[in-house]
């Protein structure tokens, strides 16, 4: 095969773990190896190490060991990413030390309470916090970090603000109590996502990550559609949806397989702003596509009180919407101007590939059917590792030999550590919040606001999540979202509470991908070298599915498996399906045996796939008789065009 094309995935996170000094790199394994025998021990109950260790001293042992790891691989500023100044090394070790402290003492405060605690208490307390948040920054940044900040000591001052903020005030000492000794803040949702659910698929991604499912994925994309037209475009779209599922992270994502999937297609004929779109939006959509899906989808679980299979069931019919919609455009665009696949010889053997990567879609099945049908839940991804790890011994490309162990158990250590990193300053918003009354507040005023009418109240709350997305941080502007603006559309709107809390990812998802701050598009044009800009408006009309499609479940529950016949969710994924061809015709400017269509055709039809797609049976029938005016137009202007040459020739 052409080592062109040969896929490779890179790790090009803004970590410096490939950087560190070997004494380090042993102080991360060491240290991820307790967390992760620890959490086995706590999940499998095994030893009766929940006898001896109560969940205080498992969430602050998590936190203690991958708090202190995200100070040694996540660098404060650009000029560090290749070396761990002193400062770093000394902020890992009181992190350490005062978390041991926490950890030793978890008993204590799980039992008697520190609440109000004592000034040494209060002091270690103290920098916990600031830990936190310097955490926040370096993951977040600024935007993510101001936040945080604002909102962890927000009941200092809630009595002062105005209107709809003013809330109730907290002591100092109450407030750190509350953020870092009681049960809703840094031991509150954070900790229970992580502690009960994440882990284990983080372990489980680290294992696929570091056994080459990355590149066995992107081979398989390759000897699936790389002959097809536009075959690299709809190699990255798949790949990336596979390597976004394992990763957890959009602008990991776009960072890890745009440096392969985006100089392909720029290589057969896509302009540098659309290869970059396509990556960009293939890579966001990965974050909430089963089986393995971003800390969002587990948060959801835990403040839904549902099992995360039923999140996973949810998101099937989205994500396969969205995909749909994407690779359905990707192939219009690729048809009117001509673009074709790779040549075969340069493309790798589907049944070679199968055949040296049939373990990875075997562990995954597995996975499926531990949490589908064995209903192991947290415990599901800790035995399709282990499958994963009795598998790879069947190839030498896979083989854990003691070295790829190392680089797995490391690889483990820095997804924990930056996903804790993101999902601890969590915990501190939900208490500024709730313990100052300001959350009942803001659902009372959306209410209020939007009185009736629930068509106001998504369109407010689309907003909402949209300019809270603009951090990057997904998990975060949803977990304000939904203690804010869930009960609302809930309450107010009577709707379904799943289809509402899905309604609202995937509206802060989107704002990764959409103007004016769209920081995965932003990445993707770095990459390749387009404009910012021009990307992200060619996103958000690739993208244009998830504007739609969370209206429409929203609207009727039965189309993400919530109420309603499988009939009638049938019938409505197959009343989508066909608006959204509609819909990615009119915006390519093509249609399948009609070609390329004129300006006046185009508008038609994506009103007409707004009108299908809607669920309403008067709307669709109305939408189904733009298609064939839509192609009578085409038709009848071409002819018009070509008529005077054809009376030249004459």
């Amino acid at each position: 095969m052409n080592k062109n094309v040969t896929p490779k995935v890179v790790q090009a996170e803004a970590t410096r773990q490939g950087h560190l000094p070997t004494y380090l790199q042993v102080i991360l394994v060491v240290l991820t190896s307790i967390g992760v025998i620890l959490s086995v021990l706590f999940i499998f109950h095994i030893g009766g190490v929940r006898g001896v260790f109560s969940h205080y001293t498992y969430f602050y042992t998590l936190i203690t060991v991958f708090l202190s790891i995200s100070f040694l691989i996540l660098p404060a500023r650009k000029k560090d990413r290749t070396k761990v100044p002193w400062y770093d090394l000394v902020a890992a070790s009181l992190v350490f030390g005062v978390g041991l402290y926490f950890t030793l003492n978890s008993w204590n405060i799980l039992l008697i309470g520190w609440g109000r605690p004592s000034l040494l208490n209060f002091l270690l307390a103290c920098f916990m916090l600031l830990a936190v948040l310097e955490g926040a920054r370096r993951t977040g940044g600024l935007i993510f970090f101001g936040i945080a900040t604002v909102l962890t000591f927000f009941p200092l001052f809630a009595d002062a603000m105005p209107g709809i903020m003013r809330g109730v005030s907290w002591s100092l000492n109450h407030t750190v109590g509350l953020h870092v000794f009681g049960s809703e803040g840094l031991l509150g949702v954070p900790s229970r996502v992580m502690g009960g659910y994440i882990f284990g698929f983080l372990v489980f991604a680290g294992v696929m990550i570091a056994s080459g499912a990355g590149q066995f994925f992107m081979q398989l994309a390759l000897g699936l559609l790389g002959k097809k037209r536009g075959g690299p475009a709809k190699v990255a779209v798949i790949g990336s949806a596979f390597f976004g599922s394992l990763s957890g992270s959009a602008l990991s994502n776009i960072a890890g397989t745009g440096a392969f999937t985006i100089p392909l297609m720029k290589r057969l004929g896509y302009p540098a702003h659309y290869a970059g779109a396509i990556e960009a939006c293939a890579s966001t959509g990965g974050v909430l596509l089963p089986p393995v899906m971003g800390a969002v989808a587990f948060v959801m679980a835990v403040m839904l009180g549902v099992p995360y299979v039923t999140i996973m069931v949810v998101a099937i019919v989205p994500s396969v919407l969205f995909y749909y919609g994407l690779l359905l455009q990707i192939d219009l665009y690729a048809a009117k101007h001509g673009l074709s696949g790779l040549p075969k010889e340069e493309l790798p053997s589907l049944w070679a590939t199968l055949k040296e990567g049939w373990p990875f879609l075997f562990v995954i099945a597995f996975l499926i059917w531990g949490l589908g049908f064995m209903w192991w839940e947290a415990q599901a991804p800790y035995y399709a590792s282990l499958v994963m790890v009795l598998l790879s011994f069947t190839s030498r490309e896979t083989m854990m030999t003691p070295k790829k162990i190392f680089e797995t158990i490391a690889t483990i250590g820095r997804l924990v550590a930056q996903t804790q990193a993101v999902l601890l300053p969590i915990g501190l918003i939900i208490v500024g919040l709730g313990a100052t009354g300001v959350s009942a507040r803001l659902t009372g005023a959306a209410i209020g606001l939007a009185g009736d009418n629930v068509i106001l109240l998504l369109i407010i709350g689309a907003l909402t999540c949209y300019l809270l997305g603009m951090t990057g941080m997904l998990a975060p502007a949803y977990i304000f979202l939904a203690v804010t603006l869930a009960p609302a559309l809930i309450t107010a709107g009577g709707l379904n509470p799943l289809a509402v809390h899905f309604f609202i990812a995937y509206y802060a998802m989107l704002s990764l991908i959409t103007p004016p701050v769209a920081l995965g598009a932003f990445l993707a044009a770095t990459l390749a070298d387009a404009p910012n800009m021009k990307t992200a408006f060619t996103c958000m009309r690739l993208g244009i599915v998830l504007l739609i499609i969370p209206f429409f479940f929203v609207y009727n529950p039965a189309l993400v498996l919530q109420g309603g016949s499988i009939f009638e969710t049938l019938y409505l994924f197959i009343q989508c399906l066909l608006g959204i061809a509609l819909i990615s015709a009119g915006f390519e400017g093509y249609l399948w045996k009609v070609g390329n269509l004129v300006w006046l055709a185009r508008p038609l039809l994506v009103v007409g796939g707004f009108l299908i797609a809607f669920p309403n049976l008067n709307s669709t029938l109305i939408g189904l008789l733009f298609l064939p005016f839509a192609a009578l137009i085409t038709f009848v202007i071409r002819k018009y065009k070509a008529k005077p040459s054809t009376e030249a020739q004459l």
